[in-house]
């Protein structure tokens, strides 16, 4: 067996538990920090917010309108209840009647605003409540499924560190170090294919006296370019 056959395989494990720890990250990442759930809620809160004032603002509107139509019939009582007879006072009378309803005119325009506004709110807040809903029923089966990965993933890796553990009893302690360094370095991939006569991560040309050193025993062969040990078949 060569001196990088043992590596390889170990490189062949290790990257598979950089995934599976990769995935179980994204998992947790996804179940701790919904951000679209976030958002929603905001949006839902929002809307609760705008419904709330345009509410209250058709409540005042129809309270000043109430009001006014008060003002007016008191009026009208005075002008035509008989007790006023001057007529300086009824033409006053009479004046400040258009008076009032030119305002109630102005103030049943703000009702319909309000009234207008307070729909669109209500339709606003609706659909963020079905939106929330929606996303809601979405994340249960999502998470469902997120749930049952992390528990696949969690137990796949302990059966990945019992393999790690039987394929390093197989390497030469200093051939370890020598891997260790070089997969910090290169981003996890140590080792490379010797294919086509060539560095499979960078392209570089292997002659055939390298590649033979790559089948050695005894010694590692790296590549002249990239550096990364070369194992050859």
């Amino acid at each position: 067996m060569s001196a990088s056959l043992g590596l390889y395989r170990l490189q062949q494990v290790d990257r598979q538990i950089d995934h599976a720890n990769l995935r179980l990250e994204n998992i947790r990442q996804t179940l701790e920090n919904d951000s679209e759930l976030q958002q929603t809620l905001k949006e839902l809160e929002s809307a609760q917010a705008s419904h709330h004032h345009a509410n209250s603002a058709l409540k005042n509107a129809e309270s000043e309108v109430q009001s006014q139509r008060i003002k007016i019939e008191q009026a009208d009582a005075s002008l035509y209840g008989g007790k006023v007879h001057n007529p300086k006072e009824l033409q006053d009378l009479q004046k400040d009647i258009v008076s009032l309803k030119k305002h109630l005119a102005v103030l049943e325009e703000r009702e319909l605003e309000a009234m207008i506004t307070l729909e669109d709110a209500e339709k606003n807040l609706q659909d963020a409540k079905t939106k929330l809903e929606l996303l809601q029923a979405r994340r249960g089966s999502e998470h469902k499924k997120l749930i049952a990965d992390q528990s696949e993933f969690s137990i796949k890796l302990e059966q990945l560190a019992e393999e790690r553990g039987a394929t390093l009893n197989t390497i030469d302690g200093n051939l370890l170090h020598i891997y260790e360094n070089l997969r910090q370095q290169k981003r996890g991939v140590a080792i490379t294919e010797v294919s086509d006569n060539s560095c499979a991560s960078c392209g570089a040309s292997i002659s055939i006296t390298l590649q033979q050193n790559a089948r050695s025993q005894n010694q590692l062969a790296h590549c002249p370019s990239c550096g990364r040990i070369l194992y050859a078949n």
